[in-house]
């Protein structure tokens, strides 16, 4: 699946609010980059962990609340 694509999965499951999804990437790749486990079967020394996380948001694996 093409990057543009994922993205827009994973903005889909914010309500289509950006500033929800930044929020949401920045603090999934923080958890990344501190030793979490990628939810998906991707390598953190070949991907990027920006990637990984907005991966993982557009299949669901990361719960964001968003309030209405």
């Amino acid at each position: 699946m093409r990057l543009e694509q994922i993205t827009a999965k994973a903005l889909e499951k914010t309500g289509n609010d950006r500033y929800l999804l930044s929020i949401a990437v920045s603090k999934r790749v923080n958890q990344l980059l501190n030793g979490a486990t990628p939810k998906i079967d991707k390598d953190l020394s070949k991907a990027k962990p920006v990637d990984i996380a907005l991966e993982e948001i557009a299949k669901g694996l990361i719960k964001i609340d968003v309030e209405q």
